[in-house]
């Protein structure tokens, strides 16, 4: 695996070796000790799936507060997105900053963030379905959430505005969010 930071500490994008043989091919799509040796952390509490519809939905920009804050990493299955981590660590020099990764069905590519870090993608193509591994069990209390469209993050969606969101990513308050 091939671990490349971002400009926000904690923002990993990891790509994955690929093996090819006559049967087609072979990647490791999880290794918790190549995590573990780059002090990331490689805690799995729950697997999810996120099937979307229509290109140019928006889902997020989500995160979960202490005790339950959590550690994803996001791959692509089917489709493409555009990936985004808001650094909302108060502590840290890259507080409020963004950055934007493109993901797609077969780059063998996955995007890391660490707890603190809030995310959100758009996607790129109608029939999207993107896998997460959580760190930490989904805690309803403990969800918080940053507006897709908040000025003060200025983020560039390749599509502009969302062609589907959900009302409470729609409605999430200003940035900067509240301390924890």
């Amino acid at each position: 695996m091939t671990f490349t930071q971002t400009a926000i500490a904690g923002v990993q994008v990891v790509d994955m070796p690929v093996f090819h043989d006559e049967r087609g091919s072979f990647s490791p799509a999880w290794v918790a000790e190549s995590f573990k040796a780059r002090g990331l952390e490689a805690d799995v509490a729950q697997f999810s799936i996120a099937t979307n519809f229509r290109r140019g939905t928006i889902r997020g920009l989500h995160y979960q507060v202490r005790p339950f804050e959590e550690a994803k990493t996001i791959r692509v299955v089917k489709g493409a997105i555009f990936d985004v981590a808001v650094d909302v660590r108060h502590d840290s020099p890259t507080f409020g900053q963004w950055v934007g990764v493109d993901l797609e069905e077969g780059d063998r590519r996955l995007l890391y963030l660490a707890r603190g870090i809030a995310h959100g993608y758009q996607t790129l193509s109608d029939n999207t379905e993107v896998s997460y591994l959580v760190s930490t069990p989904y805690s309803p209390e403990h969800q918080r959430g940053l507006r897709w469209d908040d000025p003060a993050l200025g983020i560039r969606w390749p599509l502009g505005a969302p062609t589907a969101i959900n009302e409470r990513d729609r409605t999430y308050p200003d940035f900067p969010p509240a301390s924890r």
